[in-house]
């Protein structure tokens, strides 16, 4: 691994190269942003997958759906359609892609709307006749051309931005240096009893600047696990024979969470496509056996699987401090923009 990055560095420099020219294009007004006349927070990170967006995007609708008309706005990673489509019942992970899918499925108060081109997404959830009065971009760190009034960058605890390098030699999309533009940092996947030391030197490495927040947050996991026929206490199947399953980018820790001795495990590429063959590999490998996946895998097995012997295990992301700190910050900054500026041509 250390020689194949030796070899790909000088593409990570070229690389690095372009995206910081891109970037001070659009820092200096060369490249057009857009803003909008309502709160847009966008969640992303640096590096590519395994951060945690999805619990994130997920504790900000909970955070704001009470009091605001919320609509999250993905594009829809590894979908089978294209252009703007905004969630109703007859949506599918195929349509939809699996978050934006699992978003709909269980926050029946939002608007779930996909598209690749988040300014034309933004402009056709305005013109629908019940406006959001609150936007979440999701995985939009990097998408430029809409200017978000709040940015939330994520970087995983054991994989921090400060450690890596930019692609192909490493997992950053963009230099380090793009942290700059996040209001707040969010450290995610912490351990759980995280010490305030440690804390203190993260917050060092990753040099958050005066007008920045940082915050550190760890997995909440379910004590139950969920299906279309029945719930199950995890600590009544722990000691079961199961069949484990996940297509995320890094599943150790819900391996780790469930796993007796006997089970199989059984890992995908984050956001895989079940084909034919691999359901009947599930199949024969869950013989008298249940299944238990991550709700976003579950939204692509569902009807593929028996629904009696397919079960889900819900995450949460669970601040490991300041967790109030952080509510209000958000809601102050929707309770005061009633506006981001408005949209120019």
């Amino acid at each position: 691994m250390i020689l194949l990055r030796k070899i790909l560095f000088p593409f990570a420099i070229l690389y690095g190269f372009i995206t910081s020219i891109r970037n001070f294009l659009f820092n200096q007004g060369i490249f057009k942003s857009y803003s909008f006349d309502l709160p847009i927070i966008a969640v992303g990170n640096l590096s590519v997958g395994g951060t945690g967006k999805t619990p994130q995007i997920e504790y900000l609708i909970r955070l704001l759906s009470e009091q605001y008309k919320v609509a999250t706005l993905s594009r829809g990673y590894k979908r089978k359609s294209a252009g703007f489509i905004l969630a109703d019942e007859t949506s599918n992970a195929e349509i939809l892609g699996d978050e934006p899918f699992q978003f709909y499925t269980k926050f029946k108060n939002i608007q779930v709307a996909v598209d690749a081109n988040r300014k034309n997404g933004i402009e056709q959830l305005l013109s629908q006749s019940q406006k959001p009065e609150v936007i979440l971009l999701d995985d939009a760190y990097q998408h430029r051309k809409v200017k978000a009034g709040y940015y939330i960058l994520l970087s995983s605890y054991g994989d921090l931005y400060s450690d890596d390098f930019i692609l192909p030699a490493g997992n950053l999309r963009e230099s380090r240096s793009g942290a700059k533009r996040a209001n707040v940092i969010v450290v995610t996947k912490c351990p759980a009893d995280l010490s305030e030391v440690e804390m203190a030197s993260i917050k060092t490495k990753l040099k958050i600047g005066v007008n920045q927040e940082l915050y550190f947050t760890t997995i909440a996991y379910d004590e139950f696990i969920y299906s279309e026929t029945g719930v199950k206490a995890v600590k009544d199947i722990k000691s079961s024979d199961k069949l484990l399953l996940a297509g995320i980018a890094k599943p150790g820790s819900f391996f780790e969470y469930l796993k007796a001795e006997k089970d199989v495990c059984m890992s995908f590429p984050d956001h895989h496509h079940f084909s034919e063959s691999d359901i009947i590999d599930i199949k024969n490998k869950s013989l008298n056996k249940i299944i238990i996946t991550t709700e976003k895998d579950y939204v692509r097995l569902q009807g593929r699987i028996p629904a009696d012997q397919l079960f889900y295990l819900p995450i949460r992301s669970q601040f490991l401090a300041r967790d109030n700190d952080f509510r209000k910050t958000i809601m102050n900054y929707v309770g005061t923009s009633t506006r981001n500026g408005k949209l120019h041509q």
